[in-house]
């Protein structure tokens, strides 16, 4: 018996530019910090929330160009790490500097994401918010947070169309996990049909 393998649900290129220009233009640059980090590095919502001042940024201030992640927040408990895309650094430069300017703790240990009370943002209020961030971007559909990090996957692979890194990037075991990844995009499906002789 085969395994069965279902095409992940991802966000279009559209949707993913509409959240960040929506999210972006928020005074307060704590939810497109997050949204970036997901798109950018593919990770859980656990590891994100999980993530720490000083797993980005040394002093604070500058980011780090590799996050080393936690066991305890990644699947399986495996020791795993990223590389931070280079858009993605002057964004969490700015967001360390919202931090501190609002009082918001930049030591090392403090959470990265916090909440309006000041704790570490609970996985539930992350996709609260993240559902009424797709309604003011304007989406047809909504999608869970974990969509995100199909859709990074997705991006690289089609940017790259190597397995291999896509595995490595997604943090896969077996390349069997990260087949998925090479599906048609919505896009592509019209732009296949479209002319169609119907």
């Amino acid at each position: 018996m085969f395994p069965r393998f279902r095409a992940p649900e991802t966000m279009t290129a559209a949707e993913q530019a509409a959240l960040l220009k929506a999210t972006a233009a928020h005074p307060a640059p704590r939810d497109h910090a997050l949204y970036s980090m997901a798109l950018g590095t593919g990770l859980r919502l656990s590891e994100l929330l999980g993530l720490n001042v000083g797993d980005v940024s040394l002093d604070g201030r500058e980011a780090r160009r590799r996050v080393v992640l936690d066991p305890a927040t990644t699947k399986g408990g495996r020791r795993g790490e990223v590389f931070l895309p280079e858009r993605l650094v002057p964004k969490l430069r700015r967001f360390l500097a919202w931090k501190r300017e609002h009082g918001e703790s930049v030591e090392a240990g403090a959470p990265l994401f916090v909440s309006n009370r000041g704790a570490r943002l609970s996985p539930r209020a992350a996709q609260w918010r993240f559902a009424w961030w797709q309604r003011r971007a304007g989406f047809d559909r909504r999608y869970n947070f974990h969509s995100m990090r199909h859709s990074a996957i997705t991006n690289l692979y089609r940017a790259k169309h190597d397995l291999f890194l896509a595995q490595r990037f997604a943090r896969h075991a077996s390349p069997l996990t990260t087949i998925v990844y090479t599906h048609p995009a919505d896009e592509e499906l019209y732009e296949g049909i479209r002319n169609l002789p119907c």
